[in-house]
């Protein structure tokens, strides 16, 4: 049975940095990589970074030069780091991984919230 458990949301400042976590288990981050997702209220979830298994990673247009991404992949643990945070209320992060079959596994989810 797969699960992932994001983790390392919170209340920051805005120009603060903070690193979101996604651990997992029943599955391999190394074979099928991982995603990241964002939802504010009211919006659809929509996709910020990926990172597959030879730690290449991808993000989506909005977050690239917005504030500095990193991403570190492990087995079973993902973290993302991101800094000089821009308030925007209230975010929801997800973790998402397709593997294995029947593939397509979300987290609960880690809110973070930046504001003064």
């Amino acid at each position: 049975q797969v699960q992932l458990v994001e983790s390392g949301g919170g209340l920051v400042q805005p120009g603060g940095s903070l690193r979101l976590s996604c651990a997992a288990s029943g599955v391999d981050f190394n074979i099928y990589g991982m995603s990241w997702y964002r939802q504010t209220p009211g919006n659809q979830r929509e996709f910020v970074a990926h990172i597959n298994k030879y730690a290449l990673t991808s993000y989506a247009e909005f977050v690239k030069g917005r504030f500095t991404n990193s991403e570190a992949i492990a087995t079973n643990m993902v973290s993302r780091y991101m800094d000089t945070l821009k308030p925007e209320g209230t975010v929801v992060y997800y973790c998402r991984s397709m593997g294995p079959p029947p593939g397509n596994y979300w987290g609960q989810g880690t809110q973070v919230t930046v504001s003064s």
